[in-house]
């Protein structure tokens, strides 16, 4: 399976996590957020305008998850309450994220887009055992269409 991600151009050759709190990770947390397809990759960066910087080199990152059921495990959109995706919500999103995170059953977790819910996000653990087997598959240069921004 390929995952998305887009990031400025410093960050790309390498699948690093900063550790910071996000929608479904608490502080401390080395998780790395992809997305099912470039066009949501986009759109997720494109709501957190602020984190976009003009004149700034990004890339699209193709990761590559080897294709077996044990390494996702999927946050379903029916068992999340309602309103879960707004920001002020985002205790709740954390802590399923949270669990996930620290029992390590799975590299990665599948998690609705607050956007789009019937879409998809991806969290991979950095920190699980499998995480080795998950590869940068290619880089390329990422340009955002000025209407975007």
């Amino acid at each position: 399976m390929d995952l998305y991600r887009i990031t400025r151009d410093k960050y790309a050759n390498s699948l690093d996590a900063s550790g910071r709190a996000n929608r479904w990770n608490f502080e401390k947390q080395y998780v790395i957020y992809a997305s099912s397809s470039r066009s949501l990759a986009t759109l997720e960066l494109v709501a957190h305008r602020s984190a976009i910087m003009e004149g700034v080199l990004y890339k699209m990152i193709v990761i590559s998850v080897p294709d077996n059921p044990t390494n996702i495990q999927t946050v379903p959109l029916k068992k999340l309450p309602l309103q879960w995706n707004l920001l002020q919500n985002r205790f709740i999103t954390q802590k399923i994220g949270s669990e996930w995170y620290l029992n390590k059953k799975s590299p990665i977790c599948k998690v609705p887009s607050a956007i789009i819910k019937e879409e998809y996000n991806y969290m991979i653990n950095t920190m699980h055992l499998a995480f080795s087997e998950i590869k940068i598959k290619s880089i390329d240069n990422f340009e955002w269409d000025q209407r975007l921004l």
